[in-house]
């Protein structure tokens, strides 16, 4: 840990009063594809983008530009151990601050440079030190915990009230909480039955509205999912089960849907770091195909689609895979699928006039990556270069 420190230390930079990088291929955020521009910066942002003459300070002229990725569902607490085994909770505080972090530290090299996790207390103090600028790290929003229907120990569990929940939605807000998570299903390998009734889901959506607050709820069913779009909640995470029905109705209310690959993947991957039975393991597998098939309806229907990898212990560092899981998998399209990682994460996350994009006015998050993802998806892989907020972070660029 202490080496963590040194490094840390070691690789924040300062932002310069003006930073001018020149681009071959600059992919907006937005769907659209520029060519040989140059993007001034100012203070953190945007100034400029446009054809010009300046001296270049960094040269990007063989890469593949971009805005800073967004993961809008991780959880950056989760962490491998000595032997490699999962832990999400328990050890000394300041243990787990600094596993979580090192966690924050990984993603932020591999080009995410906003991301949402749902959650853990941990998280604050963590985003806090992030913002003040005491260690390098992608921007955080967290929920700080998780809203569920019921309370107490096993075999005296009873279902919390709707003033219960608003309560601790309340609580979750003076806690400095950025969203609220709910789970209105079971898992995957529980079933995904809905868990919530339709009236709990409506009282914990309805007060994190009152509260100014978004949403975020893990539905498995379609039961839980559509109850959660009809009680205006913020996004769906997961919807491996959800019908044509309840994403038409997505749809109509506007409601962003985050389904996910990398969690079942990463789960599969490191079988001996999790405590998951056979049956268990069976049931995870047996939810790729589902996946795959939810995404390429939502995409049919336009409904809103946001980037989420559900990292745990294991992902962390690697959540550009998602990416290669929605087009090889999912057949989504790669521009689709990079739109969806920058600007729609953006506006999910109601930072769509602030980061996502590149244009004037924006924050300078930006990413470059060896290769063109528009025809070979895995160039996610190769980010060489990432900027937050202006700050270079990581510069692996050949000249």
């Amino acid at each position: 840990m202490r080496f963590l420190l040194l490094v840390f230390a070691a690789v924040m930079m300062y932002a310069q009063d003006r930073i001018v990088l020149q681009t071959g291929t600059l992919l907006d955020g937005k769907g659209g594809t520029l060519k040989n521009q140059q993007i001034v910066i100012e203070k953190g942002r945007i100034v400029s983008i446009g054809t010009g003459k300046a001296k270049a300070d960094y040269n990007l002229s063989k890469l593949t530009v971009m805005p800073g990725w967004i993961d809008t569902h991780i959880h950056l607490n989760w962490h491998m151990d000595a032997n490699h085994k999962s832990v999400s909770n328990g050890g000394k505080p300041e243990d787990m601050a600094l596993y979580t972090a090192a966690d924050g530290w990984m993603t932020l090299q591999a080009g995410f440079t906003t991301v949402q996790s749902v959650g853990s207390p941990i998280d604050g103090l963590v985003r806090d030190r992030i913002n003040e600028g005491a260690i390098p790290g992608p921007r955080v929003l967290t929920s700080l915990g998780q809203i569920q229907a019921m309370t107490g120990a096993p075999g005296q569990q009873r279902a919390r009230t709707v003033e219960e929940l608003k309560q601790m939605v309340r609580q979750s807000k003076a806690d400095g909480a950025d969203v609220i998570k709910l789970f209105a299903t079971a898992g995957l390998g529980a079933g995904g039955g809905q868990t919530m009734t339709d009236e709990q889901v409506q009282a914990v959506c309805g007060e994190a509205k009152a509260q100014g607050l978004r949403s975020v709820v893990h539905a498995i069913g379609d039961s839980g999912a559509k109850a959660a779009v009809l009680a205006g909640c913020t996004a769906i995470e997961h919807g491996t089960f959800v019908s044509n029905e309840t994403l038409d109705l997505m749809v109509k209310r506007g409601t962003y849907f985050d389904p996910n690959f990398l969690v079942l993947h990463n789960y599969l991957e490191n079988k001996a770091s999790y405590t998951f039975t056979d049956a268990a393991l069976a049931t995870l597998e047996k939810g790729l195909a589902p996946t795959a098939d939810v995404l390429r309806r939502a995409r049919a229907r336009n409904v809103k689609l946001v980037f989420g990898t559900d990292a745990v212990a294991g992902a962390h560092g690697r959540n550009y895979e998602e990416f290669i899981y929605r087009v090889k998998d999912g057949g989504e399209k790669p521009m689709d699928a990079i739109v969806s990682a920058t600007s729609m994460s953006a506006e999910s996350l109601g930072m769509g006039k602030d980061t996502g994009t590149l244009a004037a006015g924006y924050q300078a998050d930006i990413i470059a990556v060896e290769g063109d993802p528009l025809s070979d998806i895995t160039a996610v892989r190769r980010v060489v270069f990432v900027m937050k907020g202006g700050k270079i972070v990581k510069n692996l660029v050949r000249e």
